[in-house]
This record gives C-alpha cells, sequence and structure tokens, in this order.
C-alpha cells in the first residue's frame, strides 16, 4: 500500500533533505545537526503553528494526496453493445437514434419544488476564503452561464468589512452578500440556482433572516462540516486591528489578539498573521427538525443539508434525519477533500475516504427504503474532477444520487481564465495557451456559445474565468454523454449499479458492485449454453 508520508508537502512549502525517509514519521533516516531545512519540524522550529495550513494561504487550493487503499479508480465504467435506456418516449433504439449527443444530461432536486440543473455538477461551498471573494465573478457567473447550482459558503456576511449589526448584534447590511447573490442572479437563466450556507456564526448573526428578507433567496444550506474538515472554516488575516475586530464579533481568534503578549510578539514581526475559527457545531434530532421548521417558516422553498466524513453513525443520522425532515438535497463530502483553509494533517489523516463513505451511504439509503420511507435526494462529493468520477458517483449511488459537488475543479477554470486575461493584456501567454491563439475568440474553444447566451453587448462583460467554467462544464457534459452512450443510458435516471464493475475483490465487498469476473457472468453463461 503506498500512502503518502507526513512532515513534508508542497502544500505546507516543506521537503526532506534525505531520499530515505521513515514512512510513519516522515523524518529522514539521517537527521544531520547542521541540516539548513526544510522538513516540517525544521519550518515548525521557527514558524510554529503556521506550518498547519497549506500556503501561501489565500493564495492556493489545496488538496489532499493521501493514496487510500480504495478510491473511485477502483471502479470501471460497464460497456454494452445493444440496448437502449432513457431515449425520448416513443423513441426506438437504433443507431440513427442512440448517437452520444442524444445523451440527457440534465438533472432535477428538491424534495417538493424541484431545481434544474443543465449538468450533474455543482460548486462546492465558497464562502468566506480570500480565493472565493476575489475570484466570485468568475464563478458565480460561470456557474450562472453553464446552468448549474453555486453554494456561497459559510461566515460571509460575519468577516465583510462593511457587515452593519443592529443592537442585537443580527445582520442588517452584509454588502459582500448582497454582491454574490446579485452576481449570479445576474445571469441565472433558468437552470442551477444560488444557495447560501449557514454555520453557528452565521446562524447567531441572523444570516438567514436577512438574505430571505433582503433578497427572498428560495434555498439555504445548514452544515454538519465537510470532507478536508471537522472544525469549521478558517480564514487568516495580517492585521491586529482586523483580528480585534472579528473577535468582537463572536469569533475564536488565534492566537488572542487580545492578549498583550501576543499584541507584543505582533508589533516585533514574530506573529505575522491570526486565524479566524468557526465554532463546533452539535447536532440532536429535535433541534435539527426545529431549525429546518423554523428556516420553512421564514420562507425558504428548500433547505439542504451537506454533511462531512464522519463515520457510520453520523452518516446514518443525517440520510434518516433528512428524510424526516423532508431535506431538500443531501451532500456528502468524503475524505481527503481539497480546500484552501484547512489543516494539512487534518485533510490527510481525517474522516472517511469518499468510496468507503459513499458505499455506506447507498446501503444506508437503501434500508431506509425498504422501511417504506421517502430517500432524500442525494450528492456525492469528495475528490472528483472528471466526467468518469461524475458517473462512477451517480452509478454507485443510484437511484438516490442525483448531482456530484465538485470543489477546486470548478474553481480551478475560473482562475485560469482570469489568469489568461492578465497574459493578454501583459503580452506574457505561456505556451500551453499561445499556442492556440492570441485572441480571446481564438483561445477559448466556447466563445461564441458564451456570447449567443449572453448577447453580442453583454459578452464583453462576461470576465474570462466565467468561459473558462463554462467551458469546463460542457467538457464534464460531452464527455458524460460518451460514457453514458456506451452504457446505453441516455439520460440520467436510466443510470444504475449495474453499470459499474470492481476491479479488485476488496472493492466489490466495500461497495456491493461485483468483481469483473463476476459481473454479468450469468447472462454470459446463458449465452454459450444456448438458453
Amino acid at each position: 500500500m503506498n500512502l503518502q508520508q507526513p512532515n513534508a508537502n508542497d502544500a505546507t512549502r516543506t521537503n526532506n533533505r534525505s531520499r530515505s525517509v521513515s514512512p510513519m514519521s516522515g523524518l529522514c533516516t539521517r537527521c544531520i545537526d547542521g541540516c539548513r531545512g526544510n522538513c516540517e519540524v525544521f519550518k515548525s522550529t521557527f514558524r510554529g503553528r503556521e506550518v498547519i495550513y497549506p500556503g501561501p494561504f489565500g493564495e492556493i487550493t489545496a488538496g489532499g494526496d493521501k493514496n487510500y487503499p480504495l478510491d473511485y479508480s477502483h471502479l470501471n465504467i460497464q460497456g454494452y453493445a445493444l440496448g437502449a435506456k432513457g431515449l425520448p418516449k416513443g423513441q426506438v433504439g437504433d443507431p440513427d437514434t442512440a448517437t452520444f449527443p442524444n445523451v440527457n444530461t440534465e438533472t432535477e432536486y428538491g424534495w417538493t419544488k424541484k431545481v434544474k440543473m443543465k449538468v450533474p455538477i455543482f460548486t462546492g461551498a465558497l464562502g468566506s476564503t480570500e480565493i472565493a471573494r476575489k475570484n466570485w465573478e468568475h464563478f458565480a457567473i460561470g456557474a450562472a452561464i453553464s446552468g448549474v447550482t453555486i453554494v456561497c459558503g459559510e461566515n460571509v456576511c460575519g468577516i465583510d468589512p462593511q457587515l452593519e449589526l443592529n443592537n442585537k448584534h443580527k445582520v442588517t447590511k452584509a454588502p459582500d452578500m448582497d454582491r454574490r447573490i446579485e452576481t449570479y442572479r445576474r445571469y441565472h437563466h433558468g437552470y442551477g440556482e444560488i444557495l447560501v450556507q449557514m454555520n453557528v456564526e452565521d446562524t447567531r448573526l441572523g444570516v438567514a433572516e436577512y438574505i430571505i428578507d433582503k433578497h427572498e433567496l428560495e434555498t439555504i444550506e445548514l452544515k454538519w462540516g465537510q470532507g478536508a474538515k471537522c472544525i469549521g472554516g478558517e480564514i487568516k488575516v495580517h492585521s491586529l486591528e482586523r483580528a480585534v475586530e472579528l473577535q468582537k464579533r463572536g469569533y475564536i481568534v488565534t492566537p488572542d489578539p487580545s492578549d498583550p503578549i501576543v499584541q507584543a510578539a505582533f508589533k516585533d514581526k514574530a506573529i505575522k498573521e491570526f486565524e479566524r475559527h468557526s465554532r463546533l457545531g452539535f447536532i440532536d434530532e429535535k433541534g435539527f427538525y426545529a431549525e429546518v421548521n423554523r428556516l420553512r417558516k421564514l420562507g425558504f422553498k428548500r433547505v439542504t443539508l451537506k454533511t462531512g466524513a464522519y463515520g457510520l453513525r453520523e452518516l446514518a443520522m443525517a440520510i434518516k434525519w433528512s428524510s424526516r425532515a423532508k431535506i431538500d438535497l443531501l451532500t456528502i463530502d468524503g475524505a481527503p477533500g481539497g480546500t484552501g483553509m484547512s489543516p494539512w494533517r487534518m485533510m490527510e489523516e481525517w474522516g472517511m475516504p469518499s468510496l468507503y463513505l459513499h458505499a455506506a451511504a447507498y446501503e444506508f439509503c437503501k434500508i431506509l427504503e425498504k422501511q417504506g420511507e421517502r430517500v432524500p435526494d442525494i450528492a456525492f462529493a469528495g475528490g472528483f474532477s472528471s466526467e468518469d468520477g461524475v458517473f462512477k458517483a451517480l452509478a454507485l449511488g443510484a437511484p438516490y444520487t442525483k448531482a456530484v459537488c465538485m470543489g477546486r475543479a470548478l474553481m480551478i477554470p475560473g482562475m485560469v481564465g482570469k489568469n489568461i486575461a492578465k497574459w493578454i493584456k501583459a503580452n506574457d501567454l505561456p505556451k500551453t495557451v499561445s499556442e492556440y491563439g492570441s485572441t480571446i475568440e481564438e483561445i477559448f474553444v466556447n466563445y461564441e456559445d458564451v456570447k449567443n447566451i449572453v448577447g453580442n453587448q453583454e459578452i464583453k462583460n462576461i470576465p474570462l474565468g466565467a468561459i473558462g467554467i463554462y467551458s469546463y462544464s460542457q467538457k464534464i457534459k460531452v464527455g458524460l454523454q460518451q460514457l453514458m452512450a456506451g452504457a446505453r443510458c441516455f439520460n440520467l435516471e436510466s443510470i444504475t449499479r449495474n453499470e459499474l464493475m470492481s476491479l479488485t475483490d476488496e472493492c466489490a465487498k466495500v461497495t456491493g458492485i461485483p468483481y469483473l469476473m463476476d459481473a454479468y457472468r450469468k447472462e454470459a453463461l446463458k449465452v454459450l449454453k444456448g438458453k
């Protein structure tokens, strides 16, 4: 088993001096007195707690790279030489109708009032991170024109420098939240939605009341953690004044900016940054139902839930309670996850890996259904980036899984598009881009598609990161159409677990998907025996 080693990683900008490293500790086999670095122990000697996080913080996203015994690569997709499921009513499958461009990739989620999406993907929570804030126009417009949902994550109101609170410590003005909602809505055209996520601090600040009163938002999401962490979101701030301000707003800020010793260390420039943390949530069944009912009484048409890579007990709670509360979408996020605001070792070592968690989710949903209870719509998250992963997730969780939540994979195109705009302006296009041309029209294969959506005049206002996200979503769509056509599934509802096979006995044991030498063996023998 090849597992990632601790004590050195590009995420923490550390490395071992020696080629020989202890597998468990990650320490060099020969640790030399006088070594000039730069393993994590070396760097922690003088930077301490800063080394817990990937960096430079706010400038990067980071994804765990632990190689688990099983992951989605241990599943393969079945292909068939006959049949066609899911064609429009009245159509008979033949070489003229069963073509991959005719595959319908639209999906929908919701208990009663459904939300449709053109592609079965949506963004992970883009909350109070600096990456999300400074790239929001690219992310939001890209999601809107792609016809997919975007999740505005936790703490957006709470960290807004222009936030205004009333005497009850409730939000009365949150310009950054306003900007985020209005940006997406400006280009929304019937598919997807923007929903806002809420944690403990958001609840205390009255974020739900603010967004329903001012924006009449239809959906809000509760959160029990996510794949990359279980302690809540963090950001870093680089001024003492800002750290004190956030502390006064009720956040946990470390090291304590009100401590004179910490203030002295900041003045000495030894402490260069502070961390703002959210509080741990505490769930209980009655409280969960009460909160869902409270949000619906406020006017929200849909309430969703995102839960992280907790163990089987919490997974069962999420599925059972979501069923009883009629949650509109339950997103189950597995480890290791990818983010720009989580402790690195937590990303690497905490929680149930995606394949194991999602296999258990299917098992639990099946139990619930057999008991005569309605299973909530499910989304899987945790390390997905390509159309094959989307297909496998939909098939593994079929018929309950409606979409795949993507984190970094839907952020990267936004950042790449933004940077292409900078490179064009500076006449500094890298060869990886310039080989396709030097103008926006030449470089972006989907430029004309986007112009057709927004119009000849509005295209001038579309940031290139948004066009990048649209291009990426189209790649996922077309790739998914091809895989689905190969499996003779012409809409998402026709995808079943039979479309998968396990490459190892262990994978078959965990997922319940047959080992490839057993899958369709009975049918094969019938053919051979002429029955």
